[in-house]
């Protein structure tokens, strides 16, 4: 069995206090800062070491995904498990929606493990592993090539897709379409994928607005976050199309 097929699978062996039948699933797959082993820029080792996911930029920073989330006060943490799965993937936290029906399970992978995360990440499409599935970090199919996604035999349903990082529209779109999914927000420059930006356009996902809606969400979190205009920020994102 694939490695991939394994944690579509994994991700929803949880307790039932934590998954319900009703709930909506969102999987993340956080590809560590690591300019050591990635084509990111310069950034200082007390946030870019990707093997120290509690300081690293994406994730245990203040705007990484453990940062947002477990500061925000729509999410409650639920499960954790801070000690390495396996040689990529370092930590992963569940949460769920205080008052509704969504859980975020999140997985903070190894900087040096780069392939493997984007491979993960397109496995929960192929294999429609949940409604949502996001990827955030540096844009690794910049820097290596990777084999083209094909839908699973057991792909149930189309699942949504985002990809917060640079340029993603011309690198992960029809990778995301051949391998069965939905890409709701994607990328068309150089960008920051601080998780403020996701943890803004859940709301709109969830209550089912349009794509344009959703651009509109991230960008209004990017103006505010990047201090820059809504306008400007509208360009940092795909004009996609429903």
């Amino acid at each position: 069995m694939q490695i991939s097929l394994i944690l579509a699978i994994c991700a929803f062996y949880l307790p039932p206090t934590i998954m319900l039948a009703k709930d909506r699933t969102i999987g993340v797959f956080v590809a560590l800062a690591d300019p050591k082993h990635t084509g990111l820029g310069f950034i200082p080792d007390s946030i870019g070491n990707g093997d120290k996911p509690e300081t690293n930029l994406y994730w245990g920073n203040d705007e990484g995904l453990k940062g947002v989330f477990d500061r925000s006060g729509k999410w409650k943490l639920v499960d954790k498990s801070e000690t390495p799965q396996d040689e990529a993937v370092m930590s992963r936290r569940t949460y769920r929606r205080v008052g509704g029906n969504l859980v975020l399970v999140a997985r903070a992978y190894r900087g040096s493990e780069m392939k493997r995360c984007i491979q993960d990440f397109e496995g929960a499409v192929e294999h429609s592993g949940y409604d949502l599935v996001v990827f955030i970090g540096h844009d690794g199919l910049m820097d290596f090539e990777l084999p083209m996604p094909k839908q699973a035999a057991d792909h149930a349903k189309t699942p949504d897709c985002i990809a917060l990082c640079c340029i993603s529209e011309r690198y992960f779109k029809p990778r995301l379409v051949a391998a069965g999914g939905r890409p709701v927000v994607l990328t068309t420059q150089l960008m920051y994928p601080g998780s403020f930006i996701l943890e803004a356009l859940i709301d709109t996902w969830a209550a089912g607005g349009s794509l344009t809606a959703m651009r509109e969400s991230a960008a209004a979190a990017y103006a505010r976050n990047q201090k820059i205009s809504k306008k400007v920020a509208m360009g940092v994102f795909a004009d996609l199309k429903d």
